[in-house]
């Protein structure tokens, strides 16, 4: 199993951090869309290291298909074929109050936003003509002044981040890759996750082997007690973060937790971090993530999606884990089997 991890920190670090994760190991570097730019560090990697390069996630529905299919497209050529797109919807206060754009059907939306990219690389390639005319979008002009033409390392691999039964469906629909949501757990994986794929590839007449899945998890790991207690807490917080999120309620619906979500949601409004920290105890912790010494978290990584996955990503949120740490938990990953 192939690991890939977060690329983070700032734009003007980026080359050298991820010369620093390439030697520890990683087989691949995902940025997220936080405080900077998810696009411009990748950029700066793709000059320096030979891994596989991931957006995880471009926030989609933001931005025109034809920006996007544009960056993946000077991506793709500057990793030598090794970028993945990966698309995300976001919630609506972030659309219409962080990003100013408009929110509807965010399923629709990201389904059509995935077939107006790839009807946009197929008039690059000299396929078909540009004739995409959607519910949301429109692309029917291409002069050759705009036209970048062939890839020469083919189109980028195009994925979709998704939780619920809606986008689940849409990813297996139609794209090319599903990131699986880290806020998750084994049963809301294996009881929601998996059937929505299957009626997603059922309806876009696919099978298994069209949709690549990448799941994303969220790592606690040391080896003192003090680095363990460390991790849990960090671990803890983010996984505060993501319940406040009404959206994220049906994983703590499918464990027996629906109740801790609207605690955390208000807890989140007052600004109460610590309260929001207390109410992931941790079973709940160990259930949501994993935690551990890096071999304990790389056995229950590969429990949980090795028969389904041959590649995961990693998290190891707000707290001081260790390059050797790293190390040893990508190592035992890519060792194992399930």
């Amino acid at each position: 199993m192939k690991v890939d991890v977060q690329l983070d920190g700032r734009p003007e670090d980026a080359a050298a951090r991820a010369r620093e994760l390439v030697a520890l190991g990683a087989d691949g570097l995902f940025t997220f869309e936080g405080a900077h730019d998810v696009f411009v560090p990748l950029v700066a990697a793709s000059a320096v290291v030979e891994a596989d390069l991931m957006t995880n996630v471009a926030i989609a529905l933001p931005r025109s298909p034809m920006h996007l299919a544009h960056t993946a497209n000077d991506l793709q050529t500057l990793s030598r074929g090794r970028f993945r797109l990966g698309l995300g919807s976001q919630i609506r206060p972030h659309i219409e109050r962080r990003y100013g754009a408009q929110w509807s059907k965010p399923a629709a939306r990201m389904r059509e936003t995935v077939l107006a990219i790839k009807a946009i690389f197929d008039a690059w390639e000299g396929n078909s003509p540009l004739r995409f005319q959607g519910e949301f979008t429109t692309h029917t002009l291409m002069p050759p002044t705009f036209n970048p033409g062939p890839n020469p390392y083919g189109r980028p691999e195009i994925c979709l981040g998704a939780l619920g039964p809606l986008m689940t469906r849409a990813a297996a629909e139609v794209a090319d890759g599903l990131l699986v949501m880290p806020f998750n757990s084994a049963r809301h994986f294996r009881e929601r996750t998996l059937p929505s794929i299957e009626e997603g590839l059922e309806r876009g007449g696919r099978s298994k082997s069209d949709l690549a899945i990448y799941p994303q998890i969220i790592v606690g790991t040391g080896r003192t007690p003090q680095e363990l207690e460390a991790a849990a807490l960090g671990v803890r917080r983010l996984l505060a973060f993501y319940g406040s999120t009404p959206a994220y309620r049906p994983v703590l619906e499918v464990e027996g937790w629906a109740d801790v979500q609207p605690e955390l949601n208000l807890l989140s409004k007052r600004g109460d971090v610590a309260a929001m920290t207390e109410l992931i105890d941790a079973d709940m912790m160990t259930t949501l993530a994993v935690h551990g010494t890096p071999e304990q978290c790389a056995a229950e990584i590969v429990a949980r999606f090795g028969d389904h996955a041959d590649r995961v990503c990693c998290y190891f949120p707000g707290y001081p884990v260790s390059n050797d740490h790293i190390a040893e938990l990508i190592s035992a990953v890519q060792a194992a089997r399930p």
